[in-house]
């Protein structure tokens, strides 16, 4: 009967010590994502299996290229997945195809990945606030982004994606920043 009553001990202190460990990481840490749907084509395909770091932005802001994960800004039960374009207070434009970003006086293309980038609607023309960032799939004709409802808020942003865990041919660590 001890022999039972300490394996039972043993199993509730296992769990409890799981529990303690896991519950702050996924709180805190990094967070599980599913890829769905086809706007971070070739970046990021349909299924892919991610986790996401919710840390770092806690210790800096988001990087212009980074790929992260945020609560839609018209849903915010919702998660998208884009790159940063534009960063807080910046200018994104969209003229003849291409994305240009305005920081103080200095206008440089972006072109990452290299391909058109149409404009839905409006005049192509996105003043971002102190806190806002500008985000774009990188399947951009198949991509619902800031180009559609505008800049994400910094405090609806989630974190940036860490590591590609699946599928296992395509596993790394922060694959595709590019800057």
């Amino acid at each position: 009967m001890k022999r039972i009553a300490s394996s039972i001990g043993e199993i509730v202190r296992f769990i409890v010590i799981t529990l303690i460990i896991v519950i702050p990481v996924r709180a805190y840490v990094a967070q599980p994502f599913i890829v769905s749907g086809v706007s971070m084509v070739p970046s990021f395909e349909n299924g892919e299996y991610l986790i996401i770091d919710e840390l770092s932005y806690l210790l800096r802001e988001p990087k212009r290229g980074e790929v992260v994960v945020f609560r839609y800004p018209k849903d915010p039960s919702k998660f998208f997945i884009k790159r940063v374009v534009g960063l807080p207070g910046e200018t994104v434009s969209i003229r003849g195809g291409e994305v240009y970003v305005k920081s103080g006086s200095t206008e440089e293309v972006w072109n990452y990945p290299d391909l058109q980038t149409d404009v839905p609607s409006g005049n192509g023309v996105y003043q971002l606030g102190p806190d806002q960032y500008f985000v774009l799939g990188d399947n951009r004709s198949m991509s619902l982004d800031s180009r559609a409802w505008g800049a994400v808020d910094e405090a609806l942003i989630k974190g940036r994606v860490f590591v590609r865990l699946y599928p296992f041919n395509r596993l790394g660590f922060l694959p595709t920043d590019k800057s």
